[in-house]
């Protein structure tokens, strides 16, 4: 497998720097679909794409063992995510972003370009196949839930039936030696919630704020306390983040305005701590605002699930990753991370794991490398034929266990 994969590396390498170059960002990338399409032609898949999205579904029959397409064979999908950043690229790259203000700064063509490289893989294995393989190129998981959109599409239920497994990869550019893959059983990355807060009081002028009620004051106040808030009413061990990343309020300094705002992200690691937090940031909200004698609006709005790998399923692909690079090349994350992922929506439909791969470039350090989403950011070609590899391994060889 490794031999094959390598035999592809510049094939691969090659549609790597093209989807790069023309980064798309959202649900409609059709210079990128376009590209995954004419990379899949002619290699035997049954292909779909999405109405609402520019998604593209492929289907392989194994024909090993039962019929192929036969009912009861087993069923395993491998997700590859495609867009890109809203984000102007300074790496000085050969092939960066020839689109300004896009960038694929959290390495989103490497995964694209590594399930393509495991296509190939796999249709050359077709009669070794002993069952069904969905590939998920999927837009829209920089924030638009594109893996949402596609479940409500259909791609889950693409083979004829659900699969038994799931399986993503991710490249990191500052996480780990480079070529170490790292994942952990349960939960590998946090959930992610939303929180608008609109604080409503009564303008007037900056000298007389007893004539008014000050918005900017309450807002403030809500702010520090939602941070005493996590540190005592929620357990350290099982721990929350909130961080506001956005303050809006007046236009003069000297006029005390009508309303502040706010917006923070929030971050939970378990499905008790997310649903407390659903009830008591209001409440305590609502209560600082009262004891004001002002008014406030909470918008609590919930996003992306936990991402939580399945024990047996993440015990086999480390099994995977062991056989087809070595022991050495496999890291177990010590603790989840507090990004989101909503292929954290394909794992709570079916049991599957979710893989980091560092891509951090030979002769770099990690803890210096610009981390996803910095317009630095750079990804090592060097594991893209790794990656591929490991796709369709886990793929042949789940399907050979079921």
């Amino acid at each position: 497998m490794r031999e094959d994969a390598a035999a592809l590396a510049g094939d691969i390498a090659d549609l790597r720097h093209r989807l790069h170059r023309e980064p798309e960002v959202g649900l409609d990338l059709p210079r990128t679909q376009e590209k995954v399409l004419t990379a899949l032609d002619g290699l035997g898949y049954e292909i779909s794409t999405g109405t609402d999205t520019t998604s593209v579904t492929a289907v392989l029959r194994g024909t090993a063992g039962t019929p192929a397409g036969g009912t009861g064979r087993p069923v395993v999908l491998l997700r590859g995510d495609m867009d890109a950043l809203p984000v102007q690229e300074k790496t000085g790259l050969e092939y960066a972003s020839e689109i300004p203000g896009a960038m694929h700064g959290c390495g989103h063509d490497l995964h694209t370009a590594m399930l393509v490289g495991a296509a190939n893989l796999l249709a050359s294995r077709r009669d070794q196949l002993a069952g069904d393989v969905v590939l998920m190129f999927q837009p829209g998981e920089e924030g638009f839930d594109g893996a949402g959109v596609m479940i409500r599409e259909g791609v889950l239920d693409a083979a004829g039936r659900r699969p038994d497994a799931a399986y993503a990869l991710h490249v990191m550019s500052a996480l780990g030696d480079g070529g170490a893959f790292l994942s952990r059983p349960g939960a590998v990355m946090s959930s992610s919630d939303g929180l608008v807060v609109t604080v409503h009081g009564a303008g007037g002028h900056g000298s007389a704020p007893f004539a008014a009620k000050d918005p900017v004051t309450v807002c403030a106040e809500m702010v520090m306390a939602l941070q005493s808030m996590v540190t005592r009413q929620f357990d350290v061990f099982d721990p929350v983040v909130i961080s506001v990343g956005m303050l809006q309020a007046g236009t003069k300094r000297n006029v005390i305005p009508d309303t502040a705002r706010f917006e923070a992200t929030i971050r939970s690691f378990s499905a008790q701590a997310k649903e407390r937090l659903k009830t008591s940031i209001p409440r305590l909200l609502g209560a600082i605002a009262a004891g004001h004698g002002l008014e406030v609006t909470v918008d609590y709005i919930e996003e992306y699930p936990l991402t939580l790998n399945d024990g047996a399923e993440s015990a086999f692909a480390r099994r995977a990753v062991e056989e087809l690079f070595g022991p050495q090349r496999y890291r177990e994350l010590a603790n989840p991370l507090a990004g989101s992922e909503d292929f954290s929506r394909v794992l709570a439909e079916v049991p599957g794991a979710f893989l980091f791969l560092s891509a951090v470039p030979e002769g770099t350090a990690y803890a210096e490398a610009a981390y996803n989403h910095s317009p630095f950011a750079v990804f090592d070609d060097a594991v893209l034929a790794d990656g591929a590899a490991l796709y369709a391994r886990l793929a042949l060889e789940r399907l050979a266990s079921a």
